[in-house]
């Protein structure tokens, strides 16, 4: 099916062209029509299907069909669980409404809070936010979301596993009532969580699944290795020589080996960097942008560090560490083969975390296929990484009264508690009879 099909209005499919949007993806010829007739869906989708643009396609035809008044009070609200992820969506958001009239605001922590603050009060049409700093601002009055018409909960599954359910409920409270309003969900897993959200706050949902064999992405090669886990970094040198692969991201289960495997390949001479909860925003953003720009060849991280962040040149993922749940699975290979291009999943099973291969095939519905990697895959020749060592501050020393440090006099042991047994003594110090 054609964009062109759909009767969008004119400002909406100039900017569908200006992208180079042509036919509509499974997930968004079953989502659009259903919402430009103002009905509530909720879509199983992974990422780099074209979900983005479904919701904001929708979005904006409501807008322009339904003018309103100019005001200040926000018509839309997206909400998003990373700031990534905002920042992503706010950029597609630019690209197919540029001959739209809105104003487009991302609400995300970290940076330019005043900022923010300042273009909400002067007046936005479509807030793209998380929900923590958008709370914030509502519960300061910076913002009313009084006179939203239309909610779009993207990555619903990654909010409740974030831990932002409390959070979504409290702004979903601020709105108008369900039925005065649409709401839009979209998940890469529609699961009982996320349906009893949709129950609870939609009105008479549609619901658009994909079947469960399609639940990755056909354009994605998918390859496991069995490998013993002190072989798996030789395994990963020899295969990226094979590969000749440049826009990598390696997941990993635990932050600790996220740092390891970063020195370990920037000692080995790979442009690699770490995304890290811990790392300020603009860091973080900085390093996304090094990463799109091919500046840095591998991104490593967790699967909560690396949510929310699309990279449409990403040529390969590698699990490095089989994820421990299945649904990671599929967000994680969801990194690659976005917007119709290729891309290849790497997966490696180790003697610790094989356990988890037959639930994860389970769930996406068919067999990984699996190899025996020969002696050529490896490659031995490698530089050693020793992480460095955390300083220990050394115990502040006394001063003396002429400046001079000296160190402190010895404690003093507690005198030992006396008991009845202690002694035969009596309170005169002589023995008792």
């Amino acid at each position: 099916m054609k964009f062109s099909e759909l009767n969008l209005p004119v400002e909406v499919q100039r900017g569908i062209d200006a992208v180079g949007f042509t036919t509509l993806t499974p997930v968004q010829e079953q989502s659009i029509p259903l919402a430009l007739e103002r009905r509530d869906v909720a879509a199983q989708a992974q990422t780099g299907t074209g979900k983005t643009a479904a919701f904001l396609i929708s979005l904006f035809t409501r807008l322009i069909r339904d003018p309103q008044s100019k005001g200040h009070a926000p018509r839309a609200l997206i909400l998003a669980p990373t700031r990534e992820l905002v920042v992503q969506i706010a950029e597609d958001a630019a690209g197919l409404g540029r001959f739209c009239d809105f104003k487009i605001q991302p609400i995300f922590g970290g940076i330019d809070y005043e900022k923010q603050r300042q273009a909400l009060q002067s007046g936005v049409d479509i807030i793209i936010a998380t929900p923590g700093r958008l709370i914030d601002y509502v519960k300061q009055g910076a913002v009313s979301l009084a006179c939203i018409e239309a909610l779009v909960i993207d990555e619903a599954d990654r909010m409740f596993d974030m831990g932002f359910i409390r959070d979504l409920r409290y702004i979903i409270r601020k709105l108008p009532a369900f039925d005065r309003r649409q709401t839009m969900l979209f998940s890469a897993t529609l699961s009982h969580r996320v349906m009893e959200l949709a129950y609870e706050f939609m009105d008479m949902t549609e619901k658009v699944k994909v079947s469960p064999q399609n639940v990755t992405a056909a354009q994605v090669e998918e390859v496991l290795y069995h490998v013993a886990r002190r072989e798996k970094f030789a395994l990963l040198m020899g295969l990226m020589k094979k590969e000749q692969a440049e826009c990598v991201m390696l997941f990993v289960n635990t932050k600790r080996e996220a740092e390891y495997l970063e020195g370990r390949l920037q000692a080995n001479g790979y442009k690699a960097a770490l995304i890290s909860g811990d790392i300020p925003q603009k860091k973080r953003m900085r390093i996304l942008n090094d990463f799109k720009e091919g500046h840095i060849h591998f991104l490593v991280g967790t699967d909560v560090a690396s949510r929310g962040i699309h990279v449409d040149g990403v040529t390969h993922v590698i699990n490095y560490d089989l994820p421990q749940d299945r649904e990671d699975y599929v967000h994680r290979i969801g990194r690659t083969a976005r917007a119709g291009a290729t891309g290849k999943a790497i997966s490696f099973a180790d003697e610790d975390l094989v356990f988890y291969l037959a639930d994860i095939e389970d769930y996406i519905g068919h067999r990984i296929p699996a190899v025996f990697p020969e002696d050529s895959d490896f490659c031995h020749q490698y530089k050693s990484f020793r992480p460095p060592k955390k300083a220990v501050r050394p115990r502040a020393a006394a001063t003396s009264a002429g400046g001079k440090s000296k160190e402190s006099p010895p404690r003093r042991r507690k005198p030992r508690r006396r008991t009845k047994s202690d002694s035969s003594e009596n309170k005169t110090g002589k023995e008792t009879p």
